[in-house]
């Protein structure tokens, strides 16, 4: 069995947490932000999780994370 490649994009995007999910950041925080509330500036600064669905895929993309 070769060595699986991980994906790049994937890598920069995506970190593990110590229970085995994903967290992620939140889109929507580069430009134009005057125009954006500070609640939801503050709320959108915050890191998630990826979702149930999505992480299946995220998994197979970071096969050492």
């Amino acid at each position: 069995m070769p060595k699986l490649k991980t994906h790049s994009g994937a890598a920069k995007r995506f970190k593990k947490t110590g229970t085995g999910k994903f967290k992620r950041g939140q889109s929507k925080m580069r430009h134009i932000l005057t125009s954006k509330k500070t609640k939801t500036k503050r709320k959108l600064a915050s890191i998630v999780l990826v979702s149930v669905a999505d992480t299946p895929k995220v998994a197979r993309m970071l096969p050492y994370a």
